[in-house]
């Protein structure tokens, strides 16, 4: 199954009551919802690499939700957190948006601002994974070109011709056409706009 067409919601509160409703609300906008009334399993076995947003509890018996999100900030996991509570006080919002949380709701929760929140999330977590995928094909083929190519890109995308590049290598034009074709193909890139837009960030690093 493609993670990125079928995103999953982890639902963690220790109160089976509310797993139960916020379960079967989430699921009428066709979101996969996976609840958990331990945190510690939680952390233990969920799939840091599934698409979606995690709904966790601020008051749980053994590990605060707070807890849990230091833990997740703390292991790099990148799915939103939705802080959820029944006494939320401005300075327990304030640390958990400052620990990296999404969004914070108080219960009882409004059914139609946790969904909107959840949908939001889940968009830009899947914006996010695009982007990240991306980054590291485009860092992929960057490294299979020859130092040559390297240059001549980062002079293309300097905004020089090949005629300019040429004179700055003591190569002939024809030669920066020939380094020109080849790291077009090999970073798959379609246009000069593409090329630039996708590969100009590395090559000023390189430079």
């Amino acid at each position: 199954m493609n993670t990125t067409l079928s995103p999953l919601v982890h639902l963690i509160d220790d109160d089976a009551a509310v797993r139960d409703s916020l379960a079967l609300l989430i699921g009428t906008v066709g979101l996969r919802v996976q609840t958990w009334a331990d945190p510690q399993a939680f952390l233990a076995q969920f799939d840091r690499q599934g698409i979606g947003a995690i709904v966790l509890d601020v008051r749980m018996p053994g590990i605060s939700g707070l807890a849990v999100l230091d833990t997740l900030v703390a292991q790099g996991v990148d799915q939103p957190v939705v802080m959820l509570t029944g006494h939320g006080t401005v300075e327990m919002c304030r640390r958990a948006f400052k620990a990296g949380a999404a969004e914070f709701l108080e219960k009882p929760v409004d059914d139609e601002a946790l969904i909107e929140v959840l949908q939001n999330a889940v968009r830009q977590h899947v914006r996010s994974r695009e982007r990240h995928q991306a980054d590291r094909q485009a860092r992929e083929r960057y490294a299979q070109l020859s130092e040559r190519e390297r240059e001549v890109l980062g002079l293309i995308v300097s905004g020089l011709t090949n005629k300019e590049i040429g004179r700055v290598l003591a190569v002939s034009p024809r030669t920066v056409e020939t380094h020109r074709a080849n790291l077009f193909a090999k970073l798959g890139a379609e246009s000069l706009a593409q090329l630039i837009r996708r590969y100009a960030a590395l090559a000023d690093e390189a430079s």
